[in-house]
């Protein structure tokens, strides 16, 4: 079993009571996102049990691919925020076989850490597995359209993400990183980011980091809502969505 991550990031940025940490931003978001949230889940619903019925014919297996995943949760005492890091269960529609092997995606994951992943000019995909065996036929349809994203609509209305930020990661993932990579938890994992709209998977670690980092230390509503807009053209080309 992996060992449950617990700890508090309240570095200097992330420690300040003003500007993009104040209470008046994380109450707007959170609004946002409970209402954003719910009208997609009420809009995309037909289209979601399309999707579970076409998983269950393609493969046997579970509709929801279930996952811990390292997020974070806001604490605000005496005007200084921190983030307080644990786990969290996932769910995605299931775009691989049922019970596939997770030590050929923990091995990648471990290279592209490293950087020691070699890519060519006609395909600069660094953080996909490319020709993944253990993905299904609807699988590939479902990661190229980020439909099996949809079900953590769920996970934003219980406030374990939100629409806008980090990327939610494996447990794995994190057990690699060094001091310096933690401050990319400080703040709500989300569906979408400024990494996707950015890089998406063509981009190496460090510099997913960097964006990330970034994201954290400017973050505001308008960014968000910037990033909301830009996520719409960058699913609907499947740029790094492989």
């Amino acid at each position: 079993m992996e060992r449950q991550l617990a700890w508090e990031w309240s570095g200097q940025r992330s420690a300040l009571s003003g500007g993009r940490d104040s209470t008046f931003y994380f109450y707007c978001k959170r609004l946002m996102d409970l209402v954003l949230a719910t009208l997609m889940l009420v809009f995309l619903l037909p289209l979601m049990l399309l999707v579970a019925i076409l998983i269950r014919l393609d493969t046997p297996g579970p509709v929801f691919f279930v996952q811990e995943r390292v997020g974070a949760k806001r604490r605000s005492e005496g005007g200084r925020t921190t983030w307080k890091v644990e786990n969290f269960c996932v769910r995605k529609f299931r775009s691989m076989v049922a019970n596939a092997d997770q030590s050929v995606h923990q091995a990648h994951i471990k290279a592209f850490v490293e950087g020691s992943i070699e890519t060519t000019d006609m395909d600069k995909s660094k953080f996909k597995l490319k020709a993944d065996p253990r993905v299904t036929q609807i699988g590939r349809i479902l990661r190229k359209t980020s439909l099996d994203e949809v079900p953590q609509l769920f996970n934003v209305i219980k406030g374990e993400m939100s629409l806008v930020g980090p990327r939610p990661v494996p447990t794995y993932e994190v057990a690699e990183y060094q001091p310096q990579h933690h401050e990319r938890l400080a703040a709500l994992p989300g569906i979408t980011g400024l990494w996707q709209v950015m890089g998406r998977s063509q981009v190496s670690f460090e510099e997913m980091i960097a964006i990330d980092i970034d994201y954290v230390r400017s973050r505001s509503l308008w960014l968000d809502i910037k990033i909301l807009f830009l996520t719409i053209p960058a699913v609907l080309s499947g740029r790094g969505a492989d």
